[in-house]
């Protein structure tokens, strides 16, 4: 099977030697935007400011203009004159004689001129430059993504799993969704959230996910064949990475495990007992939904043996100690294993929000 994969995964396009503005229909980077009615304001105030800066400019070197009237300039004749010529009306009453006030229409007002047409189409040239921003915004992403977490799946397990990440402190910027609907992507977009579209079975997609510096991946597959073969792939790709995997059914627990997972959750068995204590404590099943969200109540939490409490029994501890992480093993509190912590043990307690 790994020969196959191994196949497989060459044959796949790889996404990642592609250019970046190449990426811009498959990564999308978050971006700030303004509402439409602040961005016009600030376009019209713009192009005033331009048609007022051209017309002090008129007004410093208006002995240098010519009046078909054979008036002298004043303020008025400048503003107009640099309204015409700034909105390329010209109509060709007043015009530039001397040599310098055609040099200075040469070099300011020209651009000037320029500038003020990009303002009032501004909306044609930011459509035609979101490409080039979103190219050298995925660089940037691209350049600096290390340590992150790679969500494959952005349906009820994914969201979730993004909703507890984000809980728990994990930034957003740190998160990456990994899936081939473009309208659960546009969800992931707006909660702020980097996007690939993609599936995650494929070797190159989860390469530019950044799947191989990425600190966790966590598969939340609608399908848990796809699941085995999400798992399989990201092994290949991040053998390193701690990967977590949910499945519906047990009888892919053991294919995960062997597929390389860390971790699987069983979501039909864990339901299903959830349902089965409900039916007699109810109360114990508000308790756990509040210890699984950490934003708000109680959570459970993970933290290192601090120095003064080494070779002291968890039960003697202000926190709540549910069990010990020693190497890679999970020991329960109140076992006289755990009677002494040592130094490079880790916590599982109840930490209150």
């Amino acid at each position: 099977m790994a020969g196959k994969l191994r196949s497989r995964i060459a044959l796949d396009d790889e996404l990642t030697d592609r250019p970046d503005y190449d990426l811009v229909n498959v990564v999308r980077v978050p971006v700030r935007r303004s509402s439409p009615s602040r961005s016009i304001t600030l376009r019209v105030v713009v192009a005033v400011a331009l048609v007022v800066l051209s017309g002090l400019i008129v007004y410093l070197q208006r002995d240098g203009y010519q009046d078909i009237s054979g008036k002298p300039m004043t303020l008025l004749d400048c503003m107009y004159h640099a309204t015409v010529s700034i909105t390329t009306t010209g109509f060709g009453d007043i015009s530039p004689v001397s040599e310098s006030a055609r040099l200075v229409n040469i070099l300011i007002i020209t651009p000037l001129r320029m500038a003020f047409l990009v303002v009032l189409v501004g909306t044609t040239i930011e459509v035609l430059t979101e490409r080039s921003r979103q190219a050298a915004k995925i660089q940037r992403w691209r350049r600096k993504l290390r340590n992150h977490t790679v969500v494959v799946g952005y349906g009820t397990k994914g969201r979730s799993a993004v909703d507890a990440l984000m809980g728990d402190g994990v930034p957003a910027s740190e998160i990456v969704v990994v899936d081939t609907d473009p309208a659960v992507l546009e969800k992931a977009s707006h909660v702020g959230l980097v996007t690939v579209n993609g599936s995650g079975a494929k070797s190159d997609v989860l390469r530019l996910a950044g799947a191989p510096r990425a600190s966790a991946i966590i598969v939340a597959a609608n399908r848990d064949d796809t699941a085995v073969l999400v798992t399989l792939t990201a092994r290949e790709v991040a053998p390193k990475a701690k990967i977590v995997a949910s499945v519906r059914e047990s009888e892919y627990m053991h294919l995960l495990k062997q597929s390389g997972a860390d971790s699987v959750v069983v979501s039909s068995e864990t339901t299903g007992r959830l349902l089965g204590v409900a039916t007699a404590t109810p109360a114990v099943v508000e308790m756990i939904e509040d210890l699984l969200t950490p934003e708000a109540g109680f959570a459970i939490a993970e933290r290192d043996v601090e120095p003064t409490e080494v070779g002291g029994s968890p039960r003697h501890l202000s926190d709540i100690v549910l069990a010990v992480v020693r190497g890679d093993r999970l020991l329960r509190a109140g076992t006289a294993e755990v009677d002494a912590l040592e130094p490079a043990d880790r916590l599982l307690y109840i930490r209150k929000v």
